[in-house]
């Protein structure tokens, strides 16, 4: 049997799955995601990131193994004998598994195993923080673009993507794991061109019972990370959107409900 025929059987027997479980309102995983993980025969999740309430929607039977103490080859071993067994697999991520979720690395290795990584979307921590906020990131004429990204740590950033070169689009920024790296945060985003009044929303454990949403200035960002004790499971907002209703600039209306304005759907009234 070649060894492309040999790949088809294989991923037609060992469906395996790449979910994203959401922020961590267990409410908040697709319908899609959750019934998978209902039916799953093993589950890989994401240890501390996915609160028990969204275990529990797996099988009680269901055979488990936290991510957070493996390593790649470690996860994809799991997988592969599992799903060469023709065992419903599940890999539990946090929010999105397509943002910061190291997904890439998982589907080539899986792949170089005859085993296809199906994604199911979720909800990301980006989104659920801005409905946390009750604040829309895109404004017109004061928003129309979101930077999702994260500061560089351990893990360098590519040059062109630096937060000083980032900065000078005075866009809404998303900064994903880097609540431990606010001081350089602070400072390559002044430097980068925001004013220090520049708005920030701090939303630490966004969805889960202990969530905290902190607010404060550019200039602010280091001495409350710092107050407020917030090292991790955080999301920081950049930018002139994050700025409470009634304290920033007035935006205009969008054109697609202006009764002004035509299109597709309907004529202009006025």
């Amino acid at each position: 049997m070649n060894s492309n025929r040999k790949s088809k059987i294989e991923n037609l027997k060992s469906p395996v799955y790449l979910v994203g479980a959401g922020p961590g309102d267990p409410e908040l995983i697709t319908l899609r995601g959750r019934r998978l993980l209902s039916e799953a025969d093993v589950v890989v999740y994401a240890g501390s990131l996915i609160p028990p309430a969204v275990l529990d929607m797996a099988p009680a039977d269901a055979e488990k193994h936290d991510s957070a103490k493996m390593t790649l080859e470690q996860i994809v071993e799991v997988i592969a004998k599992a799903a060469r067994a023709g065992k419903r697999v599940v890999r539990l991520a946090s929010g999105d598994p397509t943002i910061f979720g190291a997904s890439a690395e998982q589907s080539e290795a899986l792949a170089k195993e005859g085993i296809r990584l199906e994604t199911v979307p979720g909800v990301s921590s980006v989104t659920a923080a801005a409905a946390a906020l009750g604040q829309e990131l895109t404004l017109p004429e004061i928003c129309q673009t979101i930077i999702l990204t994260r500061a560089a740590g351990r893990t360098p950033m590519p040059e062109n993507e630096q937060l000083r070169e980032l900065a000078r689009h005075r866009a809404v920024i998303a900064l994903f794991l880097s609540a431990a790296l606010g001081k350089d945060v602070q400072r390559d985003l002044l430097e980068g061109g925001y004013p220090p009044e520049t708005p920030v929303a701090i939303a630490a454990r966004v969805t889960w019972p202990d969530e905290r949403i902190v607010r404060c200035k550019l200039d602010e960002l280091e001495e409350t990370l710092r107050r407020e004790k917030i090292t991790k499971t955080a999301l920081i907002l950049v930018g002139e959107a994050v700025r409470e209703r009634g304290h920033r600039a007035k935006h205009t209306r969008s054109k697609l409900y202006d009764p002004a304005f035509s299109h597709g759907y309907r004529k202009a009234s006025v």
